[in-house]
């Protein structure tokens, strides 16, 4: 069983928005062994659209469209597919009485152009949307399966998850489906990674690919089996080799974040965090209270940015801000011991450097940051020159604080 996506609309193509609907599909065909071949994006064009469809109906035995299901003119989707397919198109009064009704229970004014939203070629059947106004559609004809989606993610992904899924599941899937589990790894680079890891990589069942993120590494670990249970089975002895070789810089699996992971870790050793952040900006500690459960251990903050704040928040020596700079490894350390004294936190992390793109100097260049962590036993700063724009930097600089803080409480 093969499928094919189709991504409708003119903004994607002009890179207005970027489609993550396609990926979440790409994963459910994986998931239900359905092999996905081709992708396209086509723009608001019933024609071009229509030969699209074409193409696709023609090498795959489902079909699945995104976005164009709209009341506007340039709306087109049902009016392609209706051409592709050679169905008349008519008006779903089903729908149409639900549209009313939503409306008026709204307080919302009814115009005939919502009426495009009930139309659909013959041979389909409406898909609820309970989080929107326009349905998604069904066909099935000539042996082919065809599905058209909301684009809104809030409208496309409920759907995705249960109407399409068991419409997917009932049309056949393959014999095999395709598993994988992201392992996530902080504090190795990714040739290192790589070098303790390449006999597996080079394996065919389960694969084992890296891919490099900021100041991180994930590896998707994959295999085919007859279900899930049985793909998880023969993925399992892998990422227990990963973590055997790879220790403690294995910080999660799936979707956790290395705030996440922090957080854990700080609420496990029942620790308690405070932040001073400089060129940050508050990055840091945005991060650590996106985190539920983070009101637990974090105390509070504070954002230094000038130097006279350093001086009156943190207690940092004006002869240390003359001598050396508020960019330096003195500087760091008198700001991660006076927010870990002001607060009484058994952990501070400060962050001070340039973010640029001005402010460099030779002596010290635009990516230069200095990050100190401050526990009841001293403080201890690490520099690091990162590169990129201000804004990677001041990411960077905050994932490399993770890391660093992470080994800390690890005791490593």
């Amino acid at each position: 069983m093969t499928a094919e996506i189709i991504s409708v609309g003119t903004e994607i193509l002009l890179g207005q928005i970027v489609d993550t609907n396609a990926a979440i599909l790409g994963e459910l065909f994986a998931n239900l062994g359905i092999r996905h071949v081709h992708r396209q994006t086509v723009g608001d064009n019933q024609l071009r659209l229509t030969e699209a469809l074409k193409l696709a109906l023609s090498r795959a035995d489902i079909v699945i469209t995104i976005g164009g299901l709209g009341p506007t003119m340039d709306d087109m989707t049902r009016d392609g597919i209706s051409a592709a397919l050679g169905e008349e198109m008519v008006l779903d009064e089903g729908v149409q009485t639900t549209l009313k009704e939503l409306f008026a229970s709204r307080g919302l004014t009814w115009t005939e152009t919502q009426n495009r939203q009930a139309m659909r070629p013959v041979c389909a059947t409406p898909i609820p949307n309970p989080f929107g106004t326009a349905p998604g559609l069904i066909c099935k004809k000539n042996g082919k399966t065809f599905i058209a989606m909301p684009g809104p993610k809030q409208e496309f992904e409920p759907m995705a998850k249960t109407s399409v899924r068991e419409a997917l599941m009932s049309a056949g899937g393959g014999e095999q489906i395709i598993h994988s589990v992201v392992v996530r790894v902080a504090g190795m680079g990714e040739s290192i990674v790589e070098e303790k890891l390449k006999d597996l990589m080079m394996a065919e069942q389960p694969t084992v690919a890296p891919y490099a993120k900021q100041a991180e590494v994930h590896l998707r670990v994959t295999a085919s089996g007859s279900d899930i249970a049985a793909a998880e089975k023969l993925i399992a002895p892998t990422v227990a080799v990963i973590q055997a070789r790879l220790g403690h810089h294995v910080y999660g699996f799936g979707d956790t974040t290395l705030e996440e992971a922090v957080v854990n870790q700080l609420l496990e050793s029942g620790k308690t965090l405070t932040v001073a952040e400089s060129c940050t900006g508050g990055l840091f500690g945005g991060r650590i209270t996106s985190v539920p459960g983070s009101s637990s251990v974090f105390l509070g903050g504070f954002l230094t940015y000038s130097n006279s704040s350093k001086q009156e928040l943190l207690g940092v020596g004006a002869l240390t801000l003359k001598a050396v700079g508020a960019v330096s490894p003195e500087c760091a350390s008198e700001m991660a011991l006076g927010a870990r004294r002001q607060l009484d936190a058994d952990f501070a992390v400060s962050i001070t450097g340039i973010a640029g793109p001005g402010g460099g100097s030779e002596e010290k260049p635009v990516g230069l940051v200095y990050i100190g962590i401050a526990d009841r036993e001293g403080c201890e700063v690490k520099e690091f020159k990162l590169r990129g724009s201000r804004e990677t930097v001041r990411l960077r600089a905050t994932q490399v604080a993770l890391v660093f803080l992470r080994s800390r409480l690890m005791g490593s």
